[in-house]
Formats: structure tokens, sequence, C-alpha cells
């Protein structure tokens, strides 16, 4: 069952910080009754509520989780123009699919950017899955130079016709751009790519 679209219960901060000093230690440590609480308290004063809300509905039910991501590159930096950084951001993501962190749906690497079709796994957020992607091709490349812009763009999937011409978007975007002539001989796409994942079920 997914979790509730809600931000969780906050916690007086105050109401507690009396008794912070005499627990410091325990609720360092996460232990005593008081603990987790003040942390809560803690983590509920400094976070914004857009953020907590949204924490919660990233691991709504499955049925809602298929989403069309990009992330750019920094200063749209050309990095993956050159053929072995786009193959190790290829490799970084088909990685993260074979080690079942998401369902990957259709994907593009361009020059400076990259488009995704993906389903995060039931316990990872779309964040963390994102992070997975942009932080794991950034610790492979080395570079000494931001290989990111932070964030990324997303558009919630919940219908075929959506995924059909979101996955069609994707896998044209190299002929569009003159890199390609089809998309079939476009090298770093899910078009060139047999174990791509079906659409969700719930979507047929």
């Amino acid at each position: 069952m997914g979790l509730e679209a809600h931000a969780p219960s906050e916690v007086s901060f105050d109401a507690v910080e009396d008794q912070l000093q005499a627990r410091r230690k325990a609720c360092r440590r996460g232990q005593g009754p008081l603990g987790p609480e003040i942390r809560l308290a803690r983590r509920s004063r400094l976070q914004p509520r857009a953020f907590r809300y949204a924490s919660f509905m990233r691991l709504a039910p499955q049925e809602t989780r298929t989403y069309f991501v990009t992330a750019v590159t920094a200063r749209r930096r050309r990095i993956f123009q050159v053929s072995p950084n786009a193959e190790l951001l290829r490799k970084t993501i088909l990685d993260y699919h074979a080690q079942n962190r998401f369902l990957l749906h259709a994907f593009v690497i361009m020059p400076d950017h990259f488009h995704a079709v993906l389903t995060p796994a039931a316990d990872v957020s779309l964040e963390k899955a994102m992070q997975f992607i942009k932080g794991g091709s950034s610790f492979r490349l080395k570079s000494k130079l931001d290989v990111w812009e932070r964030g990324f763009n997303e558009s919630q999937i919940l219908s075929a016709e959506k995924f059909r011409s979101v996955q069609r978007y994707i896998e044209e975007n190299p002929v569009r751009r003159g890199l390609s002539p089809t998309p079939i001989e476009y090298l770093y796409s899910s078009a060139t790519w047999s174990f791509a994942d079906p659409m969700p079920s719930h979507m047929r």
C-alpha cells in the first residue's frame, strides 16, 4: 500500500527543548523516548512544507510513478558529444537499471542533456533514481568541472497516449537535431537497445 500524500505531523521543538540537555547523548544516538521526536522537530522546523510533502509524494503507489525526466549539463557544455563520455553515461544508466533501481522505458543521450522515461523501484524516490544517474556518471567521469546543472525536469506519465508520445519524442530527438538520419542509427538511445521495459501494465 502506498503512503498517503500528506506531510508528516510536526512535533513542537519548543516543547522538548528543556529536556534536550539531560538526554543529549541518548538523543544523538536515536535512543530514549525523545530522540526521534527532537530530530523530527528540527527537520520540520528547517524543511519547507512543500519539500516534506513532495518527499511523501515520491513514494506514492507505483501506478503514479512513471516519469519523463530531463537533466542538462552544467552551462550546457557538450560533454556527451565525445563518444567515450556518452558511452560512460549510457553504461551508468544501464548499470543502475540492471541493479533494479528503476524500470527504464526509454532514454536518449544528447550532447548537452539526456531524456528518459523511468519508473523508480518501490523503495527508491525519483530524486534518488536521478542521483544514481547524475552522481554515478559524474564520479566515473572524474571531471574537475561540474558535469550537471542542479536538479532536473520531470513530467508525470499517467496514460498510454502520453507514454507513446514521449517515447517517440525521445527516440526521434537525434534525428530532429541532425545527429542521425534515423532513430535506430543513433547509438546512445533506447531505439538501439532491446531490453527497454515495456509500458506499465496499468496504462495498457
